[in-house]
C-alpha cells in the first residue's frame, strides 16, 4: 500500500473509481449501448433495403428501356414494311393505269381505223353509185338505146368490178 501511496494513488479512491466505472460501463451497456447499436443496425438495414430497391428500380428501368427499344425497332420494321408495301402497290397501280391507258389508246386507234375504213367504204360506195349513175347517163346519151335502167346498172357494175385495182382502187 505504501507503494501506492508513494505513487500518489489513493487505494480507496481508486476502488471507488473502478467500481463507479464498472457500474457506469454496465449501465451504459444495458441502457445506452444496446439501443444505439439497435438504432445503427436498423439504419444500416434501411440503407441496405434502399440500395436493393434502387438496384431493383435500376434493373427494371433497364428492362423497360430494352422493351421500349424493342418496341421501337418493331414499329420501325412495321413502318418500313408498310412503306415497301405502299410503294409496291403504287408501282402496281401505276403499271395498271399505264396498261389501261395503252389498252384505251389501242382501242381508240382500232376504232378510228375501223371508222376510217367504214367511211372509205361508204365513200367508195357513194362514188361507185355516182359513177354508175353518170355512166348510165353517158351511155344513154351515147347509145340512145332503149335499155331499161336495171339492165344498165347491172352492166356498169360488172364493168366496175372488172376494172383493175390500179384505176383508183374502186371495188
Amino acid at each position: 500500500m505504501q507503494v501506492l501511496e508513494t505513487l500518489g494513488i489513493n487505494l480507496q479512491g481508486f476502488l471507488w473509481h473502478t467500481v463507479n466505472f464498472l457500474v457506469l460501463l454496465f449501465l451504459l451497456s444495458r441502457i445506452l449501448f444496446k439501443p444505439i447499436v439497435k438504432i445503427l443496425d436498423d439504419r444500416a438495414e434501411r440503407v441496405r433495403e434502399s440500395m436493393e430497391r434502387a438496384e431493383q428500380i435500376r434493373a427494371q428501368s433497364e428492362r423497360d428501356e430494352q422493351e421500349r427499344l424493342a418496341r421501337t425497332d418493331e414499329a420501325r420494321r412495321q413502318v418500313q414494311a408498310m412503306l415497301t408495301q405502299a410503294t409496291t402497290m403504287a408501282e402496281q397501280v401505276k403499271a395498271e393505269a399505264r396498261q389501261a391507258a395503252q389498252e384505251e389508246a389501242r382501242r381508240i386507234v382500232e376504232r378510228a381505223q375501223a371508222e376510217a375504213v367504214a367511211e372509205r367504204d361508204q365513200a367508195m360506195s357513194e362514188l361507185r353509185q355516182q359513177v354508175a349513175d353518170l355512166s348510165i347517163l353517158a351511155a344513154e346519151r351515147v347509145v340512145r338505146a332503149n335499155l331499161d335502167s336495171q339492165a344498165n346498172r347491172r352492166i356498169v357494175e360488172e364493168f366496175l368490178t372488172e376494172l383493175p385495182a390500179s384505176n383508183g382502187g374502186v371495188r
